[in-house]
């Protein structure tokens, strides 16, 4: 009988962690019915984190908050309030690529990268400040944003301002008029400070920034990359901020001005892990299956899949990985599945996404059983 520990992120846009984890599960126990299982949906600082975090730690509790969206509208979102007295807030829950509207021809966002803000985020973190949040957890990904944390900046009661005096516009078209910066206005700060779980490793400026590597996700063209990263180099030029720095490009730069505000910054994937107690249950696991939509070159910058392999490499534990699409070499991991490899095609593994984890999760097993490591 082996313990199988489940750790998937969601399949944006097909699965969500918690999804996928149940998917996996029924699909490894039709092959092996008397293994154990122990699920711990996973999220790396974007997408499904609220929901990651709530799901695994008793007595949290979603508070509501209207904050304006990413392009203007206004909408309720939450954060997430922890009996030890610290709050959690999720950029994509505020801010999002989510929020977007669709083109009903193409189902596509409707991208509009220089204008889209962080404002919604900043008004998310003040609610939980003013809510007597001694320490605040700010998860960064999923963004449609480039506007470096300007946004979450302003909301906070910083003043960015123009040669004239005036606040300068929302989103990352304003950022190359920036002057002067008033901090007059912000707001105390929690007294134990903030936390930023990053999704990604990325510096803010440069040829592997927000706008250069993230920029296509978010519609832009190459003209929009290039002015795009040049807001991106003023902005950090007028706070005093390394640009260069190591996560401060994740959802857009806001991890940037989180930085300047004091902010930790840290893996949005271990923070995540350690909150939901899986270096706790690696060490009853025999196996873990982790997963993400699509395993590439991104996936090593800080993603569920390969923070999970190097906790579980710490307890001498296999990995096994489970993607929409592997695109990346995944020979680190004990074994792999790639879900448009079993459906024949991208659309079909993304229109039956539970069948294919499911059909993914009997693979798995049958591998496992067959394997000598197992003593099956």
């Amino acid at each position: 009988m082996a313990r199988v520990l489940l750790a998937p992120d969601s399949f944006k846009g097909s699965a969500s962690a918690a999804d996928a984890a149940l998917a996996l599960a029924r699909g490894w126990r039709s092959v092996r019915p008397e293994d154990t299982f122990d699920l711990r949906p996973m999220a790396d600082g974007g997408e499904g984190t609220l929901d990651a975090v709530h799901a695994a730690v008793p007595g949290s509790e979603h508070v509501p908050v209207e904050v304006l969206g990413p392009l203007g509208r206004r909408h309720t979102t939450s954060w997430l309030s922890l009996p030890n007295g610290e709050a959690v807030v999720e950029l994509a829950a505020a801010s999002g690529l989510l929020l977007l509207d669709r083109d009903e021809s193409t189902g596509l966002p409707e991208f509009h990268p220089l204008d889209a803000h962080s404002f919604g985020t900043g008004e998310a973190i003040r609610s939980a400040v003013e809510s007597g949040a001694r320490r605040v957890h700010v998860g960064l990904g999923g963004s449609c944003s480039s506007d470096g944390g300007a946004g979450i900046l302003l909301a906070l009661g910083v003043e960015l301002l123009d040669r004239g005096g005036e606040r300068i516009a929302l989103g990352n078209r304003g950022l190359a008029e920036i002057a002067s910066v008033d901090e007059a206005g912000l707001i105390t700060l929690p007294p134990d400070g903030m936390c930023v779980w990053s999704d990604v490793d990325a510096p803010l400026v440069g040829d592997c920034g927000a706008a250069a590597v993230f920029g296509p996700q978010k519609g832009m063209s190459a003209t929009q990359i290039a002015a795009a990263d040049a807001g991106l180099a003023h902005f950090a030029s007028r706070l005093g901020v390394r640009a260069a720095t190591a996560g401060y490009g994740a959802a857009g730069g806001a991890g940037s001005a989180l930085a300047w505000l004091g902010a930790s910054l840290m893996s949005g994937a271990e923070a995540v892990a350690n909150t939901i107690g899986v270096p706790r249950a690696l060490e009853a696991a025999d196996v873990v299956i982790t997963g993400e939509g699509k395993f590439d070159r991104q996936s090593a910058g800080g993603k569920v899949p390969w923070r999970v392999r190097e906790l579980a490499r710490r307890h001498d534990v296999p990995v096994m990985l489970v993607a929409g699409l592997i695109e990346e070499d995944a020979a680190d991991f004990a074994d792999s599945r790639a879900l448009v490899d079993l459906a024949g095609d991208a659309r079909t593994s993304r229109a039956h996404a539970l069948h294919y984890l499911e059909a993914a999760g009997a693979s798995l097993a049958e591998r496992w059983t067959r394997s000598p490591a197992t003593g099956a």
